[in-house]
């Protein structure tokens, strides 16, 4: 188990990403995946409440009904559940009336009395930080939210809200949920030293960048693929990323464990990061994830994908 940042939520070192619930896993299978993960050890789901309202016929708030239906029939101990922000259709923003009414939807739609995690999921520049850092530390206060995160945030913003929130005296953020994978490393000079000085913790999102590290994608042609981020993985695809797979998959044939599961396991190993996020679509990919959470790779095997994703 993992511990985030300054709070008291222990969680399994690999947190299951919820956007797909509703979207391309229906109910039924989104079960099937939850109750599989926490019978292998898992205990952290990710969400939020925007999910997943570009799909026809959603309306924002899907997965956060398909987990509360779960969290209602299974009544599991120990689930930590994160959820976002600032992006449902009904609800967008940071202002401060906005934030406490999307909490309180939030908490409807899972079924609740408490978040374990709530995160601004993307920074709104229209409202002053001020107004949101108390927004949030108000949340805490008032018991809605246990613990407060920032996602897509720069590190100069950051920085800001935690100099505000000592301020007022109110919660600070313990979670940063920033984009961070193998290809994809440009947080570790600006967003990375940040949760490093004040004792955050990273949770990666895009952490397989769509595929396209569980080897899904080793061309460009995405046709009959079958995959709605097919079209977004083949940006990854270049000569100097796929001799890194090469890489990650020889490397990962050396622990029995799959490109995706060898992949997020690099990411663990990183400076502050407590769990990569990663969903599931169907309940058969569940048990490359809960292996990621416990697969550790030598030094030498670090090194080597370091250099080859630098």
């Amino acid at each position: 188990m993992a511990r985030i940042g300054s709070s008291d939520l222990d969680v399994f070192p690999l947190n299951l990403g919820g956007n797909v619930f509703g979207w391309t896993a229906d109910r039924e299978e989104s079960f099937r995946i939850l109750d599989a993960f926490v019978a292998g050890g898992g205990n952290f789901i990710d969400t939020a409440d925007s999910y997943s309202a570009w799909v026809p016929g959603n309306t924002g708030g899907d997965s956060e009904r398909v987990i509360g239906a779960w969290l209602a029939a299974r009544k599991p101990s120990g689930v930590t559940v994160a959820t976002k922000v600032s992006q449902h259709p009904d609800f967008t923003g940071l202002a401060a009336a906005n934030v406490r009414a999307a909490a309180e939807a939030s908490l409807q739609r899972l079924g609740v009395e408490q978040i374990d995690l709530y995160y601004a999921h993307f920074d709104d520049e229209t409202v002053p930080l001020e107004e949101t850092v108390a927004a949030f530390g108000a949340l805490v206060k008032d018991g809605l939210v246990r613990y407060t995160g920032v996602s897509n945030y720069s590190a100069e913003r950051i920085r800001e809200w935690i100099s505000i929130a000592r301020d007022l005296g109110v919660a600070e953020p313990v979670a940063i949920q920033p984009h961070y994978n193998l290809v994809e490393r440009g947080i570790e000079k600006t967003v990375l030293p940040v949760a490093e000085e004040f004792g955050l913790s990273i949770a990666p999102y895009f952490s397989l960048a769509k595929g396209f590290l569980a080897g899904k994608y080793r061309t460009t042609d995405v046709e009959g693929a079958g995959s709605p981020r097919a079209a977004g993985a083949v940006e990854y695809v270049t000569e100097k990323n796929l001799a890194l797979i090469d890489a990650v998959e020889r490397i990962g044939q050396e622990h029995d464990a799959s490109i995706a599961t060898t992949s997020l396991a690099w990411l663990r190993s990183r400076p502050a990061v407590v769990a990569p996020i990663a969903s599931a679509s169907r309940v058969d990919q569940v048990a490359d994830l809960l292996a990621a959470g416990r697969l550790e790779l030598t030094a030498d095997e670090i090194a080597e994908l370091d250099r080859l994703s630098a």
